[in-house]
Order: structure tokens, then C-alpha cells, then sequence
């Protein structure tokens, strides 16, 4: 999938358990958080027990405010900002980087002990980054657009002396021996990284859960899944123990943990944003789908803020798989009139009743502005088709179930869950595939992906002058319970065709307004829908445009963005 960079590795004297190995890897990860930074037994006394299967509500709770770990100060800085009224204040001096990066890091200290969001902690490294970029700035100098701001990362990346391992018991005996290219970029335009953030087993799976850091919980309700794989952003970002996340996707792990946790998140076109130079699951040289890595963050401003940066400081020269192409400054759409395709459900994966009333609401509401809506039918779209071309794909590498052998550690619960369901579906759209193996299936899935990136070609100009972008859902459901999310068909099917998509976050679940419950019928796939269990959760609406077109997208987004939200 990408390949990884240079790693050396600690052997020890004796082989250890995973369980031994696991437990001193926890022991060192506690002991970094400062003590005065721990919560109380008061507070945790709080909660509802067990946190995973009990509905705390811990964005209502308030506990950074009732904690009194933070000041006011630390709690409005985190609180009562977007990423560019944080950038102005670091710009102008009303703001320190030291006192916002501590801000940060006291709320992402307290998010971990809630929801198990982090994996590798660097506070005390961030606080001596944070006082040099204060230095800097006291003798008049500008590091760069993201001078001083915390941004924190998805465990893959590399940090120099300290650990990616994926959530694999077996790479807890590999140390980074360097940054990966976009850890190095960051720093340069100016950026603090403190936290490295949870993820799944594998990668592979909607529930960020493994079994060295634990499972990522939703700070919306801890009963439902963050989602995955990039899922201790998203917990983390939501909480607001983090005002830009960088995540990663490659079949939809920057928006499900979105979708599910009610931030902003975008996938740009692979290959723009650095993704190189990251521990991987997979075989080097395995790289049929490009992964794309991209932020998350809680207004919509900042996902072109990190991308613009990003793309204007020439990403290919820090990392040899990105594209040289800079970010092109699209003029400023005065009254803009949007041509907007609205994509149906398929039938093999329909819609939960909340997903349903937040696109016919946002397509009310477009309309309302001008805006013309126009439907693509399922059977235009491919859905299920790009779905199981992907897991085809995916299935040529099996390197990430050797890493898990390798330790002796167990499966997650959410792998064997899809897996269960790979091996009940019928192949349809590859069942002339079976029996190919090596080259000839390899030739044979891409000429399959060309077929579907081809139909799409022709739905960009089908309908009087072409579609500026299209509306659609994320996900068939909300967040759902842990281990159910299964296979996410509307986010990887824009990974078989490679578009940038965004997600905005739109609405709740309602139980009073969607009162029964839904169960899958015959021939459908996806989890039921449980009223009770789901309410309040986030709802959302994903858009995307045609490859490379990522400006295009991110421009539209805040349009629809600001449209929704009636500003």
C-alpha cells in the first residue's frame, strides 16, 4: 500500500508474551501523562461502567470543565476558537504557542483517559518546540502559516525515537529511526506535533480498537463506535483535545471516524498530500489502491488552511510519491449556483432513517438557495460494484493476518465481523474473476476499475453542462455500536475512483423523528437500525468532485457548509 520508512529494531534476551509486552507498553504510555493532568476518582466516579457498553454522554458531561485540571483560559483556547482565529492569535501575539500547545495537551490528556484515543505522547518535547516558535517570534520571525499550532497525528506516521506500530503487538520492538515526510513538512511550516492517535488492528475496520491501546470511544456517546480507521482523531478532535488532525484513508478512514464523531474531515486525491514514508500493514510494493492522508478538524476553514499550506510548500520535494502540483487559488464565487448530483442509495446497502431525512434536508435546503439538485440513479453510481472491486484488491495482500500471528495476539472482534460478512456475499460484479490468480486477476481488476471510472467520466458531463460536485451519504447509518459498522461502501467506492470528498457534519439522530426501527432484508448488507441506541449521534453528508479537482472540492463544500448552517 505505501512502503514504510527505515526502522531498527530492539530484540530482547527472552521471548515475551504479547500480554507482557502490551502491559509495559500501557505502564509507559500512563506514566507520560503528568500526574496533576489524571482525573480524580470523583470525577471518574461520574461515569457509567463499563464505558464501552454504556451510553456516556461525555461532550454533555463538561469534565475538562469539571475536572479543574484546565483554567478558563485553557478551556476557551480550545473551545471558542476555529483553527484560523487560533493561527491570527499565534500571528498577533495574543496568543503564545507555549500556552495554547499546553491548553491542548491538558484536554487531549484528559480525552485519553475517556475515550482511548492516543497512542504516543510528546508533551514535554511539544512544550520545549512550542517555547523555541515563541522565541522565534519574539525576535520578529514567522516560522511559517502553521506557526505554533498543535496538530496532532495518526499513529502511522513516523515520529523520530518513537513507535508506530498500528496497533500490532508484533511491531512493538520497532523504534522510528526518522520523521515521515509530512511530520517533517509540518514542523517546517511552523507546527507543533504533540499526540499520536489510536487506530484499528490491521487498519482494516471501522472500530479503532487493537489490543495494545484499547478501543477508541465516541465522546458523543461511549457506547457507540469512533469508527476507523483513523478513529483517535476523530475521538480526539471532537473532544477538542485537538484543533487539526491528520488522518489517513483508504476506504474512508479519515471521513467514517468523521461521520461518525461529528467533525469536518477531507480526503484529497492520493498522491497530493505526503502519505509516503509510514509504517504499513501491507507487502512494499503493494500498491494497487494509494491511501491519501488529509485533516479532520471542527470547522470546515481548516481543512483548506492545513491543504493550502501543505500543497504551497512543494510536498513532492520532501516525499518522492507526492505529485509536484501546488494548490491553484480558485477565484471567489460571488452568488454561486451550484449544479449538485444527488447519489441514491443502492439497494444491496440502504439507508438508516437518519441518514435519509439529513440528505433530503440538505437537498431542501440547497434548493431553497438556487442550487440545482439533480439525482444519479444507483444503478449509475456503481456503489456495490466499486465495493467488492476493492475487496478483491484488497485481498491480493495478506501480510497484515502474518503480523498478527507473528505476536500470538487475537483478532478484533470488528475483523472477524467482516469477514464474516465478505465470505456470505455472492460475487456480482467479479464473479467472471474466479479462478484468475496473480497477473491475470491483477489485469483483470483494473480493466474492471477502468469500466467504473469510465461510467463516471461520462456522469460528469451527462447532465446539461456537467455537475460542479456531488451530494451524497457517508455511511448507510450514524455511529453504530461497537464491532457493527461492517463494510463502508459510500466512502470507498471514491477510493476505486480516486476523488477528493469531504464530510460535513449535519444534523442528529432522532429517535422521536425516526421512531422504528430498520432490519436488514433479504439480500441487503449493513447493520440494523436501533433507534434508542443511536440517538443523538451525529449525522452528516459527504461531497465530492472529479480527481485532482481537490481546490474544486474543498470551494463547493464550504458553500453546501455554509448553506446548511444558514450563514
Amino acid at each position: 500500500m505505501t512502503t514504510t520508512s527505515p526502522l531498527t529494531s530492539s530484540a530482547t534476551a527472552t521471548v515475551e508474551s504479547w500480554q507482557t509486552k502490551v502491559a509495559a507498553k500501557q505502564k509507559s504510555c500512563f506514566e507520560k501523562i503528568p500526574k496533576e493532568w489524571l482525573l480524580s476518582t470523583s470525577i471518574m466516579d461520574l461515569l457509567q461502567t463499563p464505558l464501552s457498553s454504556t451510553p456516556n454522554r461525555l461532550i454533555q458531561m463538561d469534565i475538562p470543565r469539571k475536572s479543574g485540571i484546565m483554567s478558563e483560559r485553557e478551556l476557551d483556547v480550545t473551545e471558542k476558537y476555529t483553527v484560523g482565529e487560533l493561527l491570527e492569535g499565534l500571528r498577533t501575539g495574543k496568543m503564545t504557542s507555549l500556552e495554547v500547545t499546553i491548553a491542548f495537551s491538558k484536554r487531549a490528556a484528559i480525552a485519553q483517559q475517556l475515550t482511548s484515543c492516543l497512542t504516543e505522547t510528546y508533551f514535554s518535547e511539544a512544550q520545549e518546540r512550542a517555547r523555541y516558535l515563541d522565541s522565534e517570534f519574539a525576535a520578529g520571525r514567522i516560522v511559517g502559516p502553521l506557526h505554533g499550532l498543535p496538530i496532532s497525528l495518526k499513529d502511522g506516521f513516523h515520529i523520530l525515537g518513537s513507535q508506530a506500530t498500528l496497533g500490532f503487538v508484533s511491531f512493538l520492538d520497532r523504534v522510528s529511526d526518522k520523521d515521515s515526510p509530512l511530520v517533517e513538512m509540518l514542523r517546517r511550516l511552523g507546527a507543533v506535533t504533540y499526540v499520536k492517535t489510536n487506530i484499528p488492528q490491521t487498519l482494516m475496520t471501522g472500530d479503532s480498537e487493537n489490543n495494545i491501546f484499547g478501543r477508541t470511544l465516541i465522546p458523543h456517546n461511549t457506547a457507540l463506535t469512533a469508527g476507523g480507521s483513523s478513529g483517535g482523531e476523530g475521538a480526539l478532535v471532537a473532544f477538542r483535545g485537538s484543533p487539526l488532525g491528520i488522518g489517513t484513508d483508504v476506504a474512508g478512514s479519515i471521513r467514517i471516524p468523521s461521520l461518525c464523531c461529528g467533525t469536518y474531515g477531507f480526503k484529497p486525491t492520493a498522491s497530493r498530500v505526503p502519505y509516503g514514508g509510514q509504517a504499513s500493514p501491507g507487502r512494499s510494493g503493494m500498491s494497487f489502491f494509494l491511501a491519501s492522508a488529509g485533516p479532520i478538524a471542527n470547522d470546515i476553514d481548516a481543512l483548506s488552511i492545513l491543504t493550502r499550506s501543505v500543497l504551497d510548500a512543494r510536498p513532492a520535494m520532501f516525499d518522492s510519491s507526492t505529485l509536484d502540483i501546488p494548490w491553484r487559488q480558485l477565484p471567489k464565487a460571488t452568488t454561486p449556483r451550484l449544479k449538485l448530483g444527488l447519489l441514491s442509495e443502492d439497494p444491496v446497502f440502504p439507508f438508516h432513517p437518519p441518514v435519509k431525512r439529513a440528505l433530503a434536508e440538505a437537498a431542501r435546503l440547497l434548493t431553497a438557495q438556487g442550487h440545482e439538485i439533480i439525482p444519479i440513479p444507483a444503478a449509475e453510481a456503481h456503489v456495490a460494484d466499486a465495493l467488492e472491486l476493492a475487496f478483491n484488491f484488497f485481498g491480493l495482500d495478506g501480510t497484515s493476518m502474518a503480523h498478527i500471528e507473528a505476536s500470538g495476539e487475537p483478532i478484533i472482534p470488528s475483523i472477524l465481523h467482516i469477514l464474516s460478512i465478505s465470505a456470505k456475499s455472492t460475487p456480482r460484479f467479479c464473479a467472471d474473476l474466479a479462478g484468475l490468480e496473480g497477473v491475470e486477476k491483477i489485469a483483470a481488476l483494473n480493466v474492471k476499475r477502468s469500466s467504473l471510472t469510465e461510467d463516471w467520466r461520462r456522469i460528469w458531463g451527462k447532465y446539461g453542462g456537467g455537475l460542479d460536485g456531488v451530494v451524497c451519504a457517508a455511511a448507510q447509518h450514524t455511529a453504530v455500536q461497537h464491532d457493527t459498522y461492517g463494510i463502508p461502501p459510500y466512502t470507498l467506492f471514491l477510493n476505486v475512483l480516486d476523488y477528493p470528498a469531504c464530510i460535513i457534519p449535519f444534523g442528529t439522530a432522532s429517535s422521536e423523528l425516526d421512531p422504528e426501527p430498520m432490519v436488514m432484508g433479504s439480500g441487503q448488507i449493513g447493520p440494523d437500525y436501533d433507534p434508542s441506541a443511536v440517538a443523538g449521534a451525529p449525522t452528516s453528508i459527504q461531497v465530492f468532485t472529479n480527481k485532482m479537482r481537490d481546490e474544486e472540492c474543498l470551494q463547493i463544500a464550504g458553500i453546501i457548509d455554509s448553506c446548511l448552517r444558514g450563514v
